[in-house]
Parts: C-alpha cells; structure tokens; sequence
C-alpha cells in the first residue's frame, strides 16, 4: 500500500490510523485472536460478538466483510498522494511503471500466499493482493478522468457484474453452490473452484472501491475547505450505503461478500466512505491526534511487509513459540486452555506490533 509523504502524513494522521487500523485488525486474524476468540466464547452472550470477526456464509453482512473493502478504499485514497509526490521527482512514464511494476508484485506476493497456505505449489487467485493488483490498475487507468467519468466507470462495473451473473445463470444468478458465473470463470483461469465460494472475478465490481478511495484522496487533496470535503463524503457513503441493503432488503441483487454482488460493494463502498469521514472529522479538522492513535498509525507504515509477514513466517513462528510460554507459564496456574490460546494469540499480536512499531522507529519502511 502507497505510504504517503511525511508531509502528507501529518496533514492526514486520519488516513494513517485507517489504514493502521485495518491492517492491525488483519494481523490480529493471523495471530489467531479470532478463532480462538470464537471458542472461547461459544454459547455464552460474546458469541454473537465473535461471529462479527468472521465472514457471512452467504447472504447478509458482518464486520469482517469489510475489511478488504476497507483494504482497497484505503489504497485508492492514497494513491492521488503517491502520484502526486512520484510527479513532483519524476516524469509520468516513470510513474506509470511504478505502477505496474508494483501490481505486479502484488499479483505475485498473492500467488505465493496460496502456495503458503496449502504447503504446495498451486495456481489459486483469491488472495486480496491479487485482486488489489488488478483494481489499482483500474483505478490507475481512470484516475485523471472527471470525478463524473471515474463514477459512471464505477457504476458501469457494478452493472457489468449484474449482467455477467445474470446472463450466465439467469434462473438463479446468486445462489449458494459453484454453479454462478464467478465459479465458471474460475474453472476457466485455475481449472478449479474455491470451497467457500470465493470467486476471482470479485476484482470487477470491487475495482470500484478503489476507483471510489481515489475520488476521496482527491478530494482531500484538493484546497476546498475540510466542511467542502466532508459534504460530499456524508451524502455519497450514505446514498451508496442505503442503496445497497435496499437492493438486498427489495430482493433486487442479495448482499454476499463471498462473490462481491453489486448490492454488497456499494453498502461496504457506502460504510468505507463514512469511516473515512469520522476519522477525517475526528482527527484532521478536530485535532483528535492522542499520541495512542499511533499504536494503530505505525502498522500502516509498513502495511504489505506486515501483512506478508503475519501470514507466512510470522503464523509460522510465533503462534508456536508464544504457546511455550504462555501455556508453560499459565498452564500450571490452573488456566484454561480456550484462554491461554486467546492470551497466546494476543501475544503474537503484540509481537507483530512492536515489529511495525520498531520498524517505525528507525525509519524502516518496505514499499512495494
């Protein structure tokens, strides 16, 4: 993810701890705070709570089904900075290859993450990275386009996916099961189908949420007052919110996160636009800049090495030596084991903190 100049940094802290926030929220999934959570909590009053960190089986919307949606929003409203700063040094070519080279390596890294993940070497595209590389190539594409252009482009892809699916399976274009247009296409590219539905094409209406991130960090940027700013960003995130559960509410197109229907891109485009808002609000123009913020702000300063890192090596590693302590010393003490794997998962937690954190410090930082 683009990390913004020192200047820029300063001026928009809101963005930072954002983006932080999110990325400190998905390296808490890798530690494996929320699975053990959710055991620890079976049956009890937090169960409910615990289900809010894992994805909807299908039709409906819970916390965690916006975090990519939030991931992707956050890299476009970036990436109006990250020109801006790569034109002030260099020519547009010179941009425009960074560009590429870096979808690239995110196309990469998410290729890799699936060969990780199933100890082989495998041909699987439902990584976020990989969907990030095309949607930042879209969105790159567009970007010095009128905000009326890169909107309609955006709406033309949400249609676009209705007609895909539609046309494809027009007696039943969202239901449950490998028979969608999504599932076709991914037997199409990788010969294969993904057990919880996921489907590689997500990265067409999701485009969307970054084309969306870069009209707000364009807006940021611009010189129009923090109340100019605002208006639009309260009255859009609402608008594509509620339109969004109407159409599932209405039985029009169902919200799934799973295959990215149109109805769930525009109520998380809708919940990414009005976060970004509050943290604007909160700390840009009302000055809310606690120096504790910064336990969110320094994950996002090295956003991808981070990510990479917790679900790969870090998972690895750690899970399995903060067990030795935490189970050796708590174990003893008569502590049981659902909350000594929910304490040794906030351990972890702690170790992939203080490893931004520490990078943060010395002025460390990976970029892709």
């Amino acid at each position: 993810m683009s990390q913004l100049a020192d200047t820029v940094s300063k001026r928009l802290f809101s963005l930072d701890v954002f983006r932080g926030l999110t990325m400190f929220l998905l390296v808490a999934e890798a530690a494996g705070f929320h699975h053990n959570f959710t055991e620890l909590t079976d049956g009890t009053a937090f169960s409910g709570l615990a289900h809010q960190l894992h994805h909807h089986p299908w039709n409906g919307l819970r916390f965690w089904d916006l975090i990519q949606p939030f991931f992707m929003f956050i890299v476009g409203v970036a990436m109006p900075f990250s020109l801006k700063k790569r034109l002030a040094t260099g020519s547009r070519v010179a941009a425009t290859r960074h560009i590429l080279r870096r979808c690239f390596l995110l196309f990469a890294f998410g290729v890799l993450l699936h060969c990780v993940y199933e100890h082989a070497l495998v041909w699987e595209l439902w990584n976020v990275l990989v969907q990030l590389a095309f949607t930042i190539l879209i969105a790159y594409a567009i970007m010095n386009l009128s905000h009326k252009a890169q909107i309609g482009i955006s709406i033309g892809l949400l249609v676009l996916t209705e007609i895909l699916y539609r046309a494809y399976n027009p007696e039943a274009p969202y239901a449950q099961g490998h028979e969608s247009f999504g599932a076709w296409f991914d037997m199409l590219t990788m010969g294969k189908v993904n057990g919880g539905y996921w489907v590689f094409v997500n990265f067409i209406p999701t485009a969307a949420h970054t084309i969306w991130g870069v009209i707000c960090g364009q807006v940021l940027l611009s010189g129009k007052s923090a109340q100019e700013k605002l208006k639009p960003f309260l009255v859009w995130g609402a608008a594509i919110l509620i339109l969004g559960f109407a159409m599932d509410l209405l039985n029009i197109t169902p919200i799934i996160k799973r295959i990215a229907t149109s109805s769930f891109t525009l109520a998380s485009g809708g919940f990414a636009v009005l976060t970004l808002a509050l943290f604007y609000w909160v700390i840009d123009v009302k000055g809310y800049k606690k120096k504790w913020l910064k336990i969110f702000s320094v994950v996002g300063t090295n956003s991808i090495f981070i990510y990479l890192f917790a679900e790969t090596v870090g998972a690895q590693w750690f899970r399995g030596f903060g067990q030795i302590w935490t189970e050796g010393l708590l174990a003893p003490l008569g502590v049981p084991e659902d909350w000594i794997m929910v304490i040794n998962a906030l351990f972890v937690l702690f170790i992939f903190w203080y490893i931004t954190y520490f990078l943060d410090q010395k002025k460390v930082y990976f970029k892709v």
